[in-house]
């Protein structure tokens, strides 16, 4: 099937049955991918009809592990594999792939399975809140604040990214060779700006100059579940 075809099913399927949320509680999902992996593309442009929803916030990881077949990803980063290990090792999981689609933390996505990814969303749209976080910017910093709405199991961990909405690459080497390729929500820079016990309120501050979109994520610890996160475009 065409990449085209399958954003098209995409939107069909992630339209259906996904309610609406409030913006300051959205699904995080996460895409491990790599110019490098034939089968990456129809997960690409999955992740790109999610990029512009606000109940949902998107993100592309680009990996380095499949650089060595022929083309360098410019985008990839090991510090999005170490990630993706942590998952898999939270998971029992004994390897890595692409392309991976993990949910707010807890769902794993193997492909582009529009339907799955569609009822994962849905499922954790609906689960209670137990963090309340908000972010805004002062200058070229953000302020964070959050606050307990339940019950969390040990320390979290408090993270801050930003993406580039879109880029186009011709990729002229390796599985994908000859394509052209338009991504969406390009994760760079992701940081650990420290942990918070719940115990009263979090209120920090963290450099983010410039004007590209900045993601803050409040998660479990180990590769837990993600307890919150705020976006500011």
């Amino acid at each position: 099937m065409k990449i085209a075809a399958l954003a098209l099913a995409a939107i069909t399927a992630l339209n259906i049955g996904t309610p609406l949320v409030a913006q300051n509680y959205p699904v995080v999902v996460e895409l491990y991918t790599s110019q490098g992996c034939s089968s990456c593309p129809a997960a690409d442009a999955l992740l790109h009809e999610l990029a512009d929803r606000d109940d949902v916030i998107a993100l592309a990881l680009h990996v380095d592990y499949w650089d060595y077949i022929g083309w360098t990803d410019e985008f990839g980063d090991p510090a999005h594999a170490d990630r993706q290990r942590a998952y898999a090792n939270a998971a029992q999981r004994r390897s890595i792939y692409t392309p991976e689609m993990v949910v707010q933390g807890q769902t794993d996505i193997v492909g582009a399975k529009a339907m799955a990814l569609s009822k994962a969303i849905s499922h954790h749209a609906q689960e209670t809140p137990r963090v309340g976080l908000d972010i805004s910017r002062d200058g070229t910093n953000l302020n964070i604040a959050a606050q307990m709405l339940g019950v969390v199991k040990g320390p979290m961990i408090v993270q801050m990214l930003r993406y580039t909405p879109r880029r186009v690459t011709e990729i002229k080497r390796g599985e994908n060779a000859g394509k052209t390729i338009e991504y969406a929500n390009i994760v760079e820079g992701w940081q650990v700006l420290g942990t918070w016990d719940g115990e009263t309120p979090l209120a920090m501050a963290a450099a983010a100059p410039g004007d590209k979109p900045a993601v803050v994520i409040i998660q479990a610890q180990g590769a837990g579940p993600i307890l919150a996160a705020a976006r500011l475009r």
